[in-house]
């Protein structure tokens, strides 16, 4: 137990968790940013997207590069896209929390992998309404690598993967045939299916709610008639992590009184 005890150890702890996860927001803008434009993640330089220009160390900076360039390219003065900063500051955020509600621990490690897979799934489900297999079997082998240390939870997991999963899956298909369109896309299921292993059934039911909710937001906000729904899972899946298990709870109690 580390957050709490002393508060210079726990101000440390949760200030290095930020930076940390602002610098993973900045590397898994890059990597969705290639994988969506079918670039290689392995090699070359980070480039201006306007100009072409390879960026140097000082251009890479997390949030402070955006801040101090005011938001525009070095080079050639192009406007860059508010989504770095943002990213950035986002899974910052998110691991601030993370580490603030599961102390330093392995459950802590598991969730920020998944939290970072769930980014990248979303940014490029963002660019091109798609989500790359890679990232769910990704998000499969984390949970499969922490099984060991999270109490051989693996009932629960399958539960939730394959009743919100498989029950997507069905009600999609019966819904395709009756109106003739894609209700919902294979990588949302797959993703629905994937974050189940980490929520089990009663999370899991709780966060394909809270998915529909922020999906509804999204639309109102883009104002498009289409949009990526991996974001608004993701939102949910994150939320649910945090506060989702007390929700539950709280509900089934409210059965009890």
């Amino acid at each position: 137990m580390i957050i709490g005890q002393d508060t210079f150890l726990t101000a440390y702890v949760l200030t290095l968790a930020a930076l940390l996860g602002a610098v993973f927001g900045s590397f898994i803008n890059c990597l969705a940013y290639r994988l969506a434009h079918g670039q290689s993640v392995m090699k070359g330089r980070s480039r201006c997207t306007s100009c072409g220009h390879e960026l140097g160390a000082a251009d890479l900076v997390p949030v402070f590069s955006y801040v101090f360039l005011r938001g525009k390219c070095r080079y050639c003065g192009e406007k860059l896209s508010p989504r770095y900063f943002i990213t950035e500051i986002m899974l910052a955020a998110a691991f601030l929390i993370i580490v603030y509600k599961f102390d330093v621990s392995l459950v802590t490690l598991e969730y920020l992998v998944l939290v970072c897979l769930l980014l990248g799934a979303s940014l490029v489900d963002l660019e091109i309404y798609e989500i790359p297999d890679r990232f769910i079997i990704c998000g499969i082998v984390n949970w499969l690598v922490f099984l060991p240390f999270t109490g051989w939870q693996w009932k629960s997991g399958l539960l939730g993967a394959f009743i919100i999963g498989g029950g997507m899956l069905l009600l999609s298909s019966v819904f395709d045939k009756i109106t003739g369109k894609e209700s919902l896309g294979g990588g949302d299921i797959k993703l629905f299916f994937m974050t189940g292993l980490y929520l089990g059934p009663a999370v899991g039911l709780f966060n394909l709610i809270l998915s529909c909710i922020a999906g509804i937001f999204f639309v109102i906000v883009m104002k498009q008639k289409r949009i990526p729904f991996g974001p608004a899972i993701s939102l949910a899946v994150f939320v649910s992590l945090i506060i989702g298990t007390e929700a539950v709870d709280w509900y089934l109690g409210l059965f009890y009184l």
